[in-house]
């Protein structure tokens, strides 16, 4: 049996078992939305809710008995250095979005990743307040609720996402285009909008995490787009470091304009 079709066989495997808990986490968070979980707030005036901690018990517990060899990576648990050693990491936010979601926003979302050699290789944002649920695997697209998606081919106005600076500091040719997007508490979410066509591309301000960007970077580079850095190249997930700097997202002409813009303003 050829290499490719094993590797293509654990990958829809890993796909299949990301899917699966991702859809129980969601089933969990939903017993919390809305019901006024009790909340902390944790180092960088960040909020979790119980929500958040018993969703990442709960992938933790499922997806690290069926790949005891991969490492782990969550927002919710403590790092450790020994998921460097690992060939795969899962890469979570139990709730992407938990500003939202105590808010009673329905933009929130469970996102997991299969990160390897620092890219993510399947991904899945389970989004049950919306009844929405993103999945890609590297080379066969990405899809919602089992349909295709694709980003937008840009044409007209141009519906941009992200802080108003960022947006601001965008050529008045280009910017003269933009209608502002409404702010999405969650920042995978906001991808996934990107990646359905729903708006045309996002900035995403410094201090993101491997954790808000994995499993929705994945899903936009299968829609046909990109996350890119200040110089145009993707980001590495699951390493040492997992915070990132300035980040654009989107496709065509139009994410090259946004990257360039990021470069300037930090030269």
């Amino acid at each position: 049996m050829p290499v490719t079709e094993l590797t293509d066989r654990a990958l829809d495997a890993d796909l299949d078992l990301i899917r699966d808990a991702a859809r129980e986490a969601g089933e969990l968070a939903m017993r919390y939305f809305r019901r006024d979980p009790q909340v902390w707030m944790k180092a960088g005036n960040s909020p979790v809710t119980e929500g958040d901690l018993a969703v990442d018990k709960l992938l933790r517990d499922r997806l690290s008995a069926a790949r005891p060899d991969y490492g782990w990576l969550s927002e919710e648990t403590a790092d450790s250095p020994e998921r460097l050693s690992a060939a795969r990491t899962f890469v979570v936010d139990p709730i992407d979005g938990t500003r939202g979601f105590i808010a009673g926003s329905d933009e929130w979302c469970v996102s997991v990743a299969v990160v390897e050699a620092g890219r993510p290789v399947a991904g899945v944002l389970d989004c049950p307040a919306k009844a929405e649920v993103y999945a890609a695997r590297i080379g066969v697209g990405a899809v919602c609720n089992g349909k295709a998606i694709a980003v937008r081919q840009a044409a007209g106005e141009l519906r941009v996402g992200g802080p108003k600076a960022l947006i601001g500091a965008m050529p008045e040719r280009s910017r003269g285009r933009f209608v502002n997007v409404a702010y999405i508490p969650s920042l995978a979410y906001r991808l996934a909008m990107v990646a359905s066509g729903r708006i045309d591309a996002t900035f995403i301000k410094a201090n993101s995490h491997d954790w808000d960007l994995a499993a929705a970077d994945l899903i936009l580079a299968e829609a046909g787009g990109a996350v890119l850095d200040r110089r145009g190249e993707t980001p590495s997930y699951a390493r040492r470091e997992t915070r990132h700097g300035t980040l654009v997202a989107g496709s065509g002409p139009l994410l090259g304009e946004m990257a360039q813009s990021i470069r300037d303003m930090e030269n």
